[in-house]
Parts: structure tokens; sequence; C-alpha cells
């Protein structure tokens, strides 16, 4: 019996996965953000975390290979970061050979076995790569709140504020009622926990960052129910994500990751009818972790990679 170890470290959550060759999981571990930039020092502890919880009950001997899909793969440039990610390894109990390859990588592997193609990945933040031979060769987007991350959950929080506060009705000269705001624009200030266009000001001005990004389900929601603010800006950042995609394009399929595109949700409805308008193969990310431990097993011997994924990660269109 031989394993695998896949690895997904990001900055929310670091999750691990132990498989065998044949695609049957075995353990799994979650713990804290793993993302360099993000965490610190105490991403490798996460992500060693991570790894004794999934290798619990199973002989660290025999796992032959790992990969580590990092996001921020940047930080690996700082030796002392290579070594806290090594010294992670280690500590888990774990000798064998390891690498550690960007998130994107995994989000496109966790779509599809095919080595080449495109993942436009958007949740908090947004970004697009292209994929040759299970590496990032073009990325486009994935600039942070303030720079881009067009079409992100973030962008879409940020949009809402912006329609909220310019959208807001101005008092009526006593003694005439003055006229009420939107529902949507009611939700917003509700989300915020305010009751008037100045104090939304002043509660944006502040950045909660999570608080703003969380902004987008309600965006959403309100777009399927049609309203027309809510409905500009999905489809706004629809064309946002798309035209992001369009930089990297490629030959190959199209991986959707990120919870604003795999969920049941208006931008994804959106970006798969540009998509398959196209004519271009559109896949759903799955277990990005599970991904990890596929292209860990992918060039073992006797290892057939097709099946491997199909078990290891049921297709989603």
């Amino acid at each position: 019996m031989a394993f695998v170890v896949g690895v997904d470290a990001g900055g929310t959550a670091s999750r691990a996965v132990v498989a065998t060759l044949s695609g049957a999981v075995v353990g799994r571990g979650r713990a804290g953000p793993g993302n360099p930039f993000a965490a610190g020092p105490a991403a490798a502890s996460s992500i060693a975390d991570a790894l004794r919880q999934a290798l619990s009950g199973v002989d660290s001997d025999l796992v032959t290979a790992g990969v580590l899909g990092l996001a921020g793969t940047g930080a690996c440039a700082d030796p002392a970061i290579t070594k806290a990610l090594d010294d992670a390894w280690r500590s888990a109990g774990l000798s064998c050979s390891w690498e550690v390859v960007g998130d994107a990588v995994t989000a496109f592997a966790a779509g599809t076995p095919s080595p080449s193609g495109a993942v436009l990945i958007a949740g908090t933040g947004a970004v697009a790569a292209q994929i040759q031979n299970h590496a990032t060769v073009r990325v486009a987007d994935g600039l942070g709140w303030l720079l881009g991350d067009e079409g992100s959950g973030h962008w879409l929080g940020m949009s809402a504020l912006r329609t909220a506060v310019r959208s807001w009705p101005s008092p009526s000269p006593s003694p005439s009622p003055s006229p009420s705001p939107s529902p949507f624009v009611v939700a917003v200030a509700e989300h915020a926990g305010v009751d008037d266009r100045d104090q939304l000001i002043s509660w944006a001005q502040r950045l909660p960052h999570a608080r703003i990004a969380a902004l987008a389900p309600l965006v959403c929601a309100h777009a399927r129910l049609g309203d027309p603010s809510a409905t500009a800006i999905v489809t706004a950042a629809v064309g946002h994500l798309t035209a992001t995609l369009d930089e990297v394009a490629s030959v190959g399929p199209v991986v959707l990751a990120g919870s604003l595109l795999t969920a049941d949700t208006p931008i994804r409805d959106g970006v798969l009818t540009v998509l398959r308008t196209r004519g271009t193969t559109v896949l759903t990310s799955g277990d990005p972790a599970a991904a990890a431990a596929w292209l860990a097993a992918r060039p073992l011997p006797g290892t057939n990679p097709t099946a491997l994924h199909t078990t290891l990660l049921t297709p989603r269109v």
C-alpha cells in the first residue's frame, strides 16, 4: 500500500488529503490559514497541523510523494519561508519528496485531468491563469482589492456600497415626506448596521474588508429578484471576469473556481452563458487538496492519471 499527500494552503484555511494510488481518500485535515503572505510564520504551523490530522492512522513511511498547493508562492523566494515549509512537512512525519505549486494549478487540476487550459477564479478576489503542463505561464488580475480583483466578491461589495450612497434619496423639504431608499439600498445599509447615507459612508471608510466582501451574496440575491441596481452590478462583474479570462485565453478547457463561480450564483450563470456561446469547454473546480494529491500521484509508475482523476475528483460541468 502506498499513499500520496495533497495540501491546499489558502488565505482562509489549510486542507490536507491523504489518498491511495487507486483514489481512495484515507485521511483529511483542516487547520488555519496557510498563505505565508497573509499568515506569516503561522502559515507553516497551520500546514503541519492539517497534515498531522490527515495522517492520523496512516503510516507516514508509506507516503511516496506530496504536493503543496500554495496561495502566495512568491513567498518561497524567501529561504526562511522555504525552510519553514520543509520543516512543517518533516514535523508531520513525512520523509517523501514534495513540491510546491500555485493555487491556480490545483484549482485547474481540480476540474480536469487535462495538462493545459485556463482557470478563472472568483471568490473574495479574482484572477485568471493560463496553465501549460500543470504550470502557470500567464496570469491576469489578482491584483488585490485596491488595484484590481474586478468582478470578485470584494468588488461586488464595493460596487454595492457605491450604488447605495450615490442613489440614497435626498431629504425632501419639510413638510413633504422624504422618499424611501430602494429595497436593495436598505439591505446594504442593514448589512452595515446603519440607517442613513452618512453613516454608511463612515462605515465604508473604515474598510471592514471581510464585511464588504460579505455583501456579495446580497448582491446576487437581489439580482435574482430582478433589482435593476444589483443586476447592473452582476452584469458588470461578468464582463470584468470574462475580460480577465480573455487576457490569458488558450487552447484547452476553462475551469471555473472560487465561490462565485462554483456555487449557484448569477455570476456563474453569466460567465457560463458567455463561454458556452463561444463554444468553450467549461468545467467546475472541485477539491483543490484532492487535486494536489492527484498531482502528486500522476507521475508515479503504474498510475492511470485519467482514471485516478475520475475517482478522486468527479468532473463537474
